[in-house]
């Protein structure tokens, strides 16, 4: 069980009696949440999301302080990842009294330890689609749009019994993607997402979001464009993006528990 669900059993003092005592009554009760056991394998892809996650926010900060530090001499480029490499290419063909020799050399450095992140990372990535061609709910999963391999593995990995959950909005709850209430006196306040549960899957759906909008705004003919496009014509795009990534959640938990793949809505 969620300690945090278990906490509010907990009478005064904080004991291992008191703790003992919690458990027993909250293990009674008809609404408690259980935590899904997963399978070894699950939990070692779950260790390779982990790991290039840590790769990549690492290679992210690189790009940020070689960009922070090269706009210092006026080294500028377009935003981007792939534009570092243009960056550290002026680097080194900028002349000596624009660059000095000292930064200089400590930006390659830099520059050096960006490439050596490149390798393991590429390796990781193909480790997971080497697991996602073998594991089945991991393909149903990558046919939603927005849905990549990286997604669909990591919510193949997480969710071991989608039957956990009652529906779809309890599984966007779940990822904390849903409105926080503090209601009271029949009167619904409903404020901005509770961002509780699993923050990297609620990462990921909400950038596949984003790309699915993003496609929408180009053109691409999706059979979710008329509800996005109706939805930005009264709504920030951010707001549009988490309102997406809710319903690509909910799509995936019953893409999960039916067993089937995404088929899109027929429009009338």
């Amino acid at each position: 069980m969620p300690p945090t669900y278990v906490k509010a059993y907990v009478r005064r003092q904080k004991n291992d009696a008191a703790d003992a005592e919690a458990i027993c009554e909250a293990v009674t009760r008809p609404t408690m949440r259980f935590v899904s056991v997963k399978s070894a394998e699950r939990q070692g892809i779950l260790v390779l999301h982990r790991s290039r996650e840590l790769l990549v926010r690492q290679r992210t900060m690189l790009i940020n302080a070689i960009r922070g530090h090269c706009a210092e001499f006026g080294l500028i480029v377009a935003q981007g990842a792939r534009r570092a490499m243009e960056l550290v290419e002026q680097v080194r063909q900028a002349d000596d009294r624009i660059l000095p020799d000292l930064a200089r050399s400590t930006l390659l450095m830099m520059a050096d330890h960006l490439q050596v992140l490149a390798a393991p990372i590429h390796q990781l990535e193909r480790r997971l689609l080497a697991w996602h061609r073998h594991d089945q709910v991991s393909q149903r999963l990558a046919t939603i749009p927005g849905v990549g391999i990286i997604t669909a593995t990591a919510l193949s990995a997480s969710i071991s019994n989608p039957a956990l959950f009652r529906s779809g909005r309890e599984f966007a709850a779940f990822l904390g993607l849903v409105p926080r209430q503090n209601s009271s006196g029949g009167k619904d306040r409903l404020g901005r997402i509770s961002k509780m549960g699993d923050g990297y899957l609620r990462k990921l759906l909400v950038v596949g979001a984003t790309s699915v909008i993003r496609r929408v705004r180009t053109g691409a003919s999706l059979a979710s464009a008329s509800w996005v496009q109706s939805l930005l014509e009264r709504r920030p795009a951010r707001l549009v993006t988490v309102a997406m990534a809710n319903k690509t959640a909910r799509i995936a938990w019953a893409v999960m528990a039916r067993g089937e793949t995404y088929r899109p809505p027929v429009m009338a």
